[in-house]
């Protein structure tokens, strides 16, 4: 074991449980549900908005709605509601969450932009100058197609900003922590 690692585990607390702390951590499993009701969501709207069922939508990014913004929202609205919206720690998670979301409808959202005009481009733009055997043919990553589908739009992400909260916050409220299920299912001991 690392010294480093050794001493940062010597600073917690002896009596910490480590697993009971996350399972007990509401905002972190909610906003995480959240997240991947977003993203479950988005293979529904596949299949009613293409007619097709294509369980890879799951593991991409962009498209209606954004689980990411989900993801922090979810999650900024639990803490909220846990230590109060005056916490400095719900100012840090709702600053956060405004950095994110308006880095998906911007910065992500043009990069996947530029990358549809550069795919626009022709096929040859990319062959090295020259001729001959001093000419290096390209490469098949350098003509793969770049992916277009990064960020959202300011719908995309409005939604996804609205399902966080939505789900987080009733879920936090009205069924409670993995933790609390567990014991009140019998599954862990309480205590």
């Amino acid at each position: 074991m690392s010294t480093a690692l050794a001493v940062a585990l010597s600073a917690l607390p002896h009596d910490t449980d480590l697993l009971g702390a996350l399972l007990d951590n509401g905002p972190l499993w909610w906003g995480l549900a959240a997240c991947g009701l977003a993203q479950l969501s988005k293979l529904l709207i596949e299949l009613v908005e293409h007619r097709r069922w294509r369980p890879a939508v799951l593991f991409e990014t962009g498209g209606m709605p954004s689980s990411h913004s989900a993801l922090l929202t979810g999650t900024a609205a639990a803490i909220g509601w846990q230590l109060g919206f005056a916490d400095p720690l719900f100012a840090l998670a709702a600053t956060m969450c405004f950095v994110v979301l308006y880095d998906a409808a911007g910065v992500r959202r043009a990069a996947g932009l530029t990358a549809r005009r550069v795919n626009g481009l022709p096929d040859g733009l990319w062959e090295p100058a020259g001729s001959g055997a001093e000419a290096p043919a390209a490469t098949e990553a350098q003509r793969k197609p770049l992916k277009e589908n990064l960020g959202h739009t300011r719908l995309e992400v409005l939604i996804g900003s609205l399902l966080g909260p939505a789900i987080a916050l009733p879920g936090l409220v009205f069924v409670g922590t993995p933790l609390a299920l567990a014991q009140h299912w019998g599954l862990l001991p309480i205590g």
